[in-house]
C-alpha cells in the first residue's frame, strides 16, 4: 500500500548549466535555492535586497533597478536610532540615512547589470496580504515595527497583480530579451493572517503564477509549495515554530528542482563536489595529528583537480592553512 501521494515533476525545456548566471527575488525560497547555488559554485546573486513577501513590491524593486536605480527618498523612515526604507528588508539598515541610501543605490545599480547578463530571474512569491501606508496608499516591503496605526492591511487582488508583472516583465525583457523567468511559491506559512487567510492568499498567488506562466512562453513554475503541501504532507518537514522548512524538507525540494532544471553535467558536477564540501567543513578532533595531516593533504589534491573546472582558490588557502 502506498500511503503517499508523489509529486510528478515536468522537467523544463532548458537546463541550467555550470555557467548560468541566476538572481534570486522573493521569500525565503530565494535564499535557500541563492545559497544552494552559491555553495554549489553556480554564479548566482541571491535576495540581494533582503527578504521580500508580497509580489507588488518584487515587481517593484526589479523595475526601479532597471529604470532608474535610484531610492525613493519619500520612504525612509527611522527607529529607534536606525534607518530603513520601505521597500527593503529591515536587515538592510543604518545609523546614517545617508549611507543607507548609497548601500540601496548601490544594490539597486548591482542587481541592474546583473539583470543585463543573467540567463534565468527565479521569483519566489510569499504572500498575498501587503501593507499600505494609509497617507498615500504606498505598498510597503517591510513594515519596520513602525506603528501600526500608520498602515492598512489589505488582500491584493489578481488584477493589480497582473498588471505589475507585465509592467515590469516588460522592462526586463527590453534590458535582457534571453532572460527566463522561474515563479515559485514559498510553503512557509503565514500563520499571523490565520491558516484561512494563508490558504486564500496562496490561491490568489498560484493563480497569478498560473496567468503568467500561460500568457508568456518564457515564463515557468516550479512547485515548491505543491512538494511540501502534498507529497511530503507531514509537519516534521517544519521547523520547531510550525510556520518555516526544515533542512530535510529544504534539501528535498532542492533535490526536486536539480531533476527539473539542471543539466546532466551540473548534476554530476555537484555529486561530485558534495564529499569535498563535507570534508572542507570536517572539524577535526586532533588537528596536528598524522591521519589528518595525510586526510588534508588528500584533499588539496581533489581540490586541484577541481581548479580546472571552477575557481577552489579560496578552499585552497583554508586547507593550506591546516597543513604543518
Amino acid at each position: 500500500m502506498n500511503f503517499r501521494t508523489e509529486i510528478e515533476l515536468s522537467e523544463f525545456p532548458f537546463k541550467l548549466e555550470m555557467e548560468s548566471k541566476i538572481l534570486t527575488i522573493g521569500s525565503c525560497f530565494s535564499d535557500n535555492l541563492g545559497l544552494y547555488f552559491q555553495n554549489n559554485k553556480i554564479n548566482c546573486l541571491h535576495n540581494p535586497f533582503g527578504v521580500v513577501f508580497n509580489p507588488i513590491s518584487i515587481f517593484r524593486l526589479l523595475t526601479k533597478s532597471i529604470n532608474q536605480p535610484s531610492v525613493n527618498s519619500n520612504y525612509f523612515t527611522e527607529r529607534d536610532g536606525q534607518w530603513y526604507h520601505y521597500d527593503f528588508h529591515s536587515k538592510l539598515t543604518s545609523t546614517n540615512k545617508k549611507m543607507l541610501e548609497n548601500e540601496l543605490n548601490t544594490r539597486l545599480q548591482k542587481v541592474r547589470d546583473y539583470l543585463q547578463k543573467a540567463n534565468y530571474l527565479i521569483i519566489t512569491v510569499g504572500t498575498a496580504f501587503a501593507y499600505r501606508l494609509k497617507e498615500n496608499n504606498y505598498v510597503v516591503a517591510n513594515c519596520h515595527k513602525q506603528t501600526s496605526n500608520n498602515f492598512e492591511k489589505e488582500l491584493l487582488t489578481n488584477k493589480e497583480i497582473e498588471v505589475r508583472f507585465t509592467q515590469m516583465y516588460e522592462k526586463i525583457k527590453q534590458l535582457n530579451p534571453k532572460i527566463k523567468l522561474i515563479f515559485t511559491l514559498s510553503p512557509v506559512r503565514h500563520t499571523k493572517d490565520t491558516l484561512q487567510g494563508n490558504n486564500l492568499s496562496k490561491s490568489i498567488l498560484r493563480l497569478a503564477i498560473h496567468q503568467f506562466t500561460s500568457s508568456f512562453k518564457d515564463v515557468f513554475y516550479f512547485p515548491s509549495y505543491e512538494i511540501l503541501m502534498d507529497d511530503l504532507r507531514d509537519y516534521r518537514y517544519y521547523a520547531d515554530d510550525m510556520i518555516h522548512i526544515n533542512s530535510v524538507g529544504q534539501t528535498y525540494v532542492l533535490e526536486h528542482f536539480r531533476k527539473t532544471a539542471f543539466s546532466d553535467k551540473l548534476n554530476t558536477f555537484i555529486d561530485n563536489w558534495g564529499p569535498i564540501q563535507s570534508q572542507l567543513n570536517h572539524k577535526p578532533f586532533l588537528p596536528d595529528s598524522e591521519a589528518h595531516q595525510i586526510f588534508l593533504k588528500k584533499l588539496l589534491q581533489k581540490l586541484d583537480k577541481m581548479s580546472k573546472t571552477i575557481d577552489v582558490s579560496s578552499e585552497k588557502e583554508i586547507v593550506k592553512a591546516q597543513i604543518i
